[in-house]
């Protein structure tokens, strides 16, 4: 049986003061999480800690450090990842409450280091931003404007400012010039709160784009607490095909160099991607299309402005080496450059070519070998279900269950399968399922050992049985445990209350400070 050792959480605070690699691993899930954390702490739930470890800790000598609430998650998790092959996890001293009793301070929302170093970035550059009101006296003037929407193209689709046009964050010194008729056009940067609108706003100000550019203050939500209307469902896109001047590379190249980024041959990336006592990932930062068209080996889809956005997600070992690469010479350098910032050793590939994009579409992660378990085809299930004695056990996402799922299908959270089960009623056998029936296989030997009935895999996941054209049920219908796997995040949508989008940014306004009382940021703003 494998041990637990304890990591005293000063121990932890100097190892981040000190540059040193590791992994702080909140294992509850992310609404659980969103209420508050460490800074640096990376969100894995247990209940789908196989789907995405490798990939956020790919080292198996990386020290891990592992807490929860007090729900005894943390000792499971520990006992999974030493199974796996990991050599140095230990469980926060006192957990998430010793953290706390130890001085250290706690965080909420999601992303927060990203979140906090954009307000950081405001407070020192003072980044210039306007109101919703101003931007809606300009958009209604007769004055050149441009309103690019910093967000991923999902993201702008849901919602957007009347007019604007679709650029992704770690698009815009590249494509910028291509949108603006004039360098009189004024260029305002939104996103839906904050974060994105000022990294956007300051880096097309730091590539040296000569038409006044701001950021739209508060983003969406800014915009819809001042009464004004959004658009929906729009396709408007930057052109794909548009590069930047080479003016525009040489003064980014100088900004990176200024942050610290390297210019690395492809020689030393591969002797860095050998080391075994270094973390190096090695990202993408283009669109996931020009990903998925043909990318180098070993390397992530990471879009530069996500990758700013979302780098604890990315990137979940605190100390490692970052090397990103693009087929120009301006979103990897702009990325990096606000990666170094954030206090990342980050690198640019420099001599990257085209016949080295030669892996195409999106790899499939590596992830920890499932049991065998006894599998059942849609049409068989559809069958079996016409009579009694059969529970379908789904574990996909809450969003995925009430878009669609198998009618009479329990949702649940694989971390919380005992507790649901006493909520479900008790059957013959049981099927269980998810999107791909990956987690699925996971889960099953689970049910079976708390059930004792026989437990079958669906055959491909829910999504065979859609392919199939069978019946489905739509909606929170059959709930076994709360819908906490994912985080409400205030800014998303078009139903939040204008109470909750207020808080989240008297939250944000509030992160600077936060970040003087934490002191383990390592934070520097050109």
């Amino acid at each position: 049986m494998p041990t637990c050792s304890y990591r005293p959480a000063a121990q932890l605070r100097q190892a981040l003061l000190d540059g040193a690699e590791l992994a702080l691993i909140d294992v509850r899930e992310e609404a659980d999480f969103a209420r508050s954390h460490p800074l640096f702490a990376a969100n894995l739930p247990l209940s789908k800690l196989e789907l995405d470890i490798f990939r956020r800790v790919p080292r198996l000598t990386t020290p891990i450090t592992v807490y929860d609430g007090g729900e005894g998650l943390a000792e499971r998790a520990v006992e999974r990842l030493q199974s796996w092959g990991y050599e140095d996890v230990a469980l926060l001293e006192g957990g998430l409450s010793g953290w706390q009793r130890s001085g250290g301070e706690l965080f909420q929302d999601v992303n927060s280091p990203s979140k906090a170093f954009g307000e950081l970035v405001e407070s020192e550059r003072h980044t210039p931003s306007l109101s919703a009101g101003e931007v809606k006296a300009l958009l209604d003037s007769s004055q050149e404007v441009v309103v690019v929407d910093a967000r991923r193209f999902d993201e702008y689709q849901t919602m957007n400012i009347p007019g604007s046009i679709s650029v992704p964050g770690g698009e815009l010194a590249l494509r910028i010039e291509g949108l603006v008729p004039s360098s009189q056009a004024t260029v305002i940067v939104n996103c839906a709160g904050r974060t994105r609108s000022i990294i956007g706003t300051q880096s097309l100000r730091n590539a040296g784009l000569p038409n006044p550019v701001y950021a739209l203050r508060n983003g969406t939500i800014g915009w819809t607490l001042a009464g004004f209307d959004l658009e929906r469902g729009q396709q408007r896109r930057y052109d794909a095909d548009f590069r930047a001047s080479a003016e525009r590379a040489a003064t980014v190249r100088q900004v990176a160099e200024r942050a610290g980024v390297a210019f690395i041959g492809s020689p030393t990336l591969q002797r860095w991607l050998r080391q075994p006592a270094r973390t190096t990932y090695l990202f993408d930062v283009r669109s996931p299309e020009e990903y998925a068209a043909g990318h180098l080996p070993q390397s992530v889809s990471a879009p530069g402005g996500q990758l700013v956005q979302e780098t604890d997600h990315f990137a979940s070992v605190r100390g490692a080496r970052i090397v990103l690469v693009a087929d120009d010479e301006i979103r990897a350098p702009i990325t990096a450059s606000w990666l170094a910032q954030m206090g990342w050793e980050v690198a640019v590939l420099r001599d990257a070519r085209a016949e080295d994009f030669s892996e195409r579409g999106t790899p499939a992660g590596h992830v920890p070998p499932g049991s065998q378990v006894e599998e059942i085809s849609a049409p068989q299930l559809a069958q079996q279900l016409r009579e009694p004695g059969t529970v379908v056990l789904d574990f996909t996402t809450s969003a995925n269950y009430v878009a669609r799922h198998i009618p009479g299908a329990y949702w649940l959270i694989r971390s919380q399968l005992r507790q649901a089960l006493e909520v479900i009623p008790s059957a013959e056998r049981y099927v269980v399922t998810c999107g791909s029936s990956l987690l699925a296989r996971y889960a099953a030997p689970e049910v079976a050992a708390l059930t004792g009935k026989p437990v079958r895999l669906l055959s491909g996941g829910t999504l065979t049985w859609i392919d199939a054209g069978l019946a489905l049920e739509h909606g929170e219908t059959h709930l076994a445990t709360p819908r906490s796997d994912r985080y409400q995040r205030p800014y998303e949508g078009t139903d939040n209350s204008p109470a909750a989008m207020q808080a989240y940014l008297d939250w944000e306004f509030g992160l600077v400070e936060q970040l003087k009382r934490d002191g383990t940021h390592g934070f520097t703003v050109l």
